[in-house]
């Protein structure tokens, strides 16, 4: 083991976390890390069978007393999310992390952790290895890409794993048991280029939307953050009205995120330039006063640009066109869960806008925990563009997780964790893609719980692990398994 992790508990677990440490896998880049555990499970002697996409399933034989327990399958993914500050020097392809602690925080130096899932695979490769332990029989799956295509998950066989109970250790609260998670699929509406030359004494300018929060389309959507695109649009139809036209709209850049800056390249009539200042000045003070305690550093300005006098408009059908689409679009939460107090269940986001030579497209995500309400937002979506002229396509996505709160998994879980800690454990699902979703899909009737470790700033830099949570971790999933009948 790394000297850094000697003498921290459970040391099976950080042994392992040291060793995976040093194999780099990045998202689609698990060929190392999926023979490597292919190599731990055969020298530890147990039956090991590895796919054509490299998830791994491992099965250990149940200890002596309980042979006679219901399987259980520990399920984690191999790879990691793979950012770096600016001024770090890392190869992701060959080096291996560099482990620091701070604490009670183990981060690594410039980049992120792995932690989201490498805990998962070093408690996992924990309990392969440690002989002492009390389990009914055990599957571990090791699945790949989950970050970056849910890829490993999508191509579960039938016959991969036996097992009817799973828990998934992918969750990142310690304390907390999740029961169910969104599924999700992405719009997109795409408009055909119809351009006219800019019409005469019309000077050039750009409207910008900056300075907002952001943040996951799924964690985020009930903190009531501003949407770009969204409040850019409500000041361009006011544009519309003094004959602004639009030559350019461009915001947003992933779809599973709120939209934190948008802008748009305008042509407005030069004698209308001190009208559309005051407009936009005026929505700078609106927004604003919609959002004081969420959106501190929004700024809507409007800059005006020298030296383009020459250029291309939308023509005025197409805009308006565009522009009452995205008014009528919704964002924002739609339905909240009547099961699990303060769950979003279902929700929308308008995420990115870009024009480009083709045309201007415009790409919604839409996220649900029940398929069916997947279905019905994404055909409210679908409709509007259809009604505002749009050509529209849909994603296939990825399946929910409707929590089950009856589960047998859950019902032990629960127990267990007031019998260790005396008090109960808060029950939760979220609102953002797990594999449990895919996963109880490729395997009907499957019983599923997830946990985990606390972790902060997952998918960046900071990315840490609260230590002391290891161990609490640890001692609830052994007890968990201890207590299966």
């Amino acid at each position: 083991m790394s000297n850094l992790l000697s003498g921290l508990k459970p040391e099976l677990v950080w042994k392992y976390f040291a060793e995976i440490s040093k194999i780099p896998r990045g998202s689609k880049n698990e060929k190392k890390i999926s023979a490597y555990i292919v190599e731990t499970a055969k020298k530890l002697g147990l039956e090991v069978k590895q796919d054509k996409v490299l998830n791994v399933v491992v099965r250990k034989p149940a200890s002596k007393g309980h042979e006679d327990t219901s399987s259980v399958c520990l399920q984690g993914h191999l790879d990691m999310v793979c950012e770096k500050n600016k001024d770090k020097v890392h190869n992701f392809e060959k080096d291996p992390l560099d482990l620091v602690i701070k604490d009670n925080f183990l981060m690594a130096n410039g980049t992120t952790l792995g932690a989201d899932n490498g805990v998962a695979v070093a408690t996992n490769l924990a309990i392969m290895e440690d002989k002492l332990l009390e389990h009914g029989p055990l599957e571990f799956l090791f699945t790949v890409d989950e970050e970056t295509g849910l890829t490993g998950a999508n191509n579960l066989q039938p016959d991969f794993i036996k097992s009817k109970i799973l828990m998934n250790l992918d969750s990142e609260e310690e304390g907390a048991i999740y029961v169910g998670c969104s599924g999700g699929r992405n719009s997109i509406g795409t408009w055909k280029a119809s351009y006219e030359t800019v019409p005469p004494k019309y000077a050039p300018a750009i409207v910008k939307v900056k300075g907002l929060k952001g943040g996951h389309s799924g964690l985020e959507i009930d903190k009531g953050r501003g949407n770009s695109i969204k409040i850019l649009n409500r000041v361009l139809l006011e544009l519309d009205k003094l004959g602004v036209r639009i030559s350019t709209l461009n915001g947003g850049n992933k779809s599973n995120a709120i939209p934190r800056e948008a802008e748009a390249m305008v042509y407005v009539p030069t004698k209308r330039l001190n009208d559309a200042s005051a407009v936009v000045s005026q929505y700078n003070s609106i927004i604003k006063d919609e959002l004081p305690n969420v959106e501190s550093e929004l700024a809507i300005i409007l800059e005006e640009v020298k030296g383009k006098s020459k250029g291309k408009v939308l023509k005025k059908a197409l805009q308006k066109k565009i522009l009452l689409t995205i008014s009528a679009l919704p964002h924002g939460i739609m339905k909240m869960s009547a099961d699990i107090p303060g769950l979003v269940e279902t929700s929308t986001n308008v995420a990115i806008i870009c024009t480009d030579t083709k045309g201007v497209t415009l790409t919604t995500s839409q996220r649900s925990s029940v398929a069916s309400e997947i279905d019905e937002v994404v055909h409210s979506v679908v409709s509007i563009f259809v009604l505002g002229g749009a050509a529209v396509e849909t994603t296939d996505g990825y399946p929910g997780w409707k929590p089950k709160m009856d589960s047998s998994i859950l019902k032990v879980a629960k127990a267990t964790y007031q019998t260790l800690y005396n008090k109960k454990p808060d029950v939760k699902a979220i609102h953002a893609g797990l594999e449990c979703g895919i996963i109880g899909e490729k395997y009907p009737g499957m019983d599923m719980i997830s946990f985990g470790p606390t972790l902060e700033g997952v998918h960046s830099p900071d990315e840490k692990i609260h230590i002391d949570t290891v161990e609490k971790f640890w001692n609830f999933l052994l007890a968990i398994l201890k207590n299966v009948k």
